[in-house]
């Protein structure tokens, strides 16, 4: 369920179009379902703009698609993350609309928003940080939100980032992914007036201890306006640019 079904269902009671027990069986499973092995949160996209997500990892295939189904009849895009192609290819079986994206793990049921509205730039330090930096694109655009990538551009070669500057200024907010010393966060935020959401990727040699070091880096920048997400939190940080970028929207 979503607030542009809710609107419909309740727009055609008003119009006398349906019947108080029609209603009642759309609303039935509001706020959540209990499937015994899960609660799937139906009323979440009422609440916070942002509905159930499926994060695979230690989930069956069976649940993953029983979740699936039962938030894709309520209202779709579904979106789930970490999948892995025979959770893929399981998740077709819903509806011949699903695409999976390899390279970030992720599975969309159903078709996102066709009019998607504001300005996420998304940039990664390097190549190796694109599949965290995928998740968090998909993630926005299937919440509705319109999204540029600016990948490979880290402070290696930083003439890369300066030639891309001219762009910057279209963006409402920044999702920056990057692992090694994690310090291009840092260097965009001393250069924008935009916010910026940090991502730490576990790119990196043994030092770098699978993105700690990045994310320590990160949270200690001296550039003001930088919220940072956890290591290799693509979904994360989608999901809070998204909401920025939606900032003075009306619902």
């Amino acid at each position: 369920m979503n607030r542009k079904k809710l609107r419909r269902l309740l727009r055609d009671f008003q119009r006398g179009h349906s019947t108080i027990d029609a209603l009642l069986t759309q609303l039935q499973f509001l706020p959540y379902e209990n499937t015994g092995f899960a609660s799937i949160d139906h009323h979440r996209d009422i609440r916070q703009h942002i509905p159930e997500v499926i994060f695979c990892p230690g989930k069956t295939t069976e649940q993953i698609v029983k979740i699936a189904s039962r938030l894709h009849q309520h209202g779709a895009p579904v979106l789930a993350t970490r999948a892995d192609p025979t959770i893929a290819n399981a998740l077709r079986t819903i509806n011949a609309n699903t695409k999976y994206d390899e390279q970030s793990h992720t599975v969309v049921i159903g078709r996102t928003p066709s009019r998607k509205t504001g300005r996420i730039i998304i940039v990664t330090a390097g190549t190796s940080d694109i599949p965290i930096a995928e998740e968090a694109r998909i993630t926005a655009e299937v919440l509705g939100s319109a999204v540029t990538t600016i990948y490979d551009i880290g402070v290696a070669g930083i003439h890369r980032l300066i030639d891309r500057l001219p762009e910057f200024t279209k963006a409402r907010v920044f999702v920056v992914a990057a692992g090694m010393d994690g310090v291009l966060p840092s260097v965009i935020g001393g250069l924008i007036s935009q916010p910026i959401v940090a991502i730490p990727t576990s790119r990196g040699y043994g030092t770098g201890k699978n993105g700690v070091a990045a994310l320590h880096t990160m949270l200690n920048s001296c550039a003001p306006g930088i919220g940072v997400m956890n290591i290799d939190n693509g979904f994360g940080a989608g999901c809070l640019a998204h909401k920025i970028n939606q900032m003075g929207k009306k619902k």
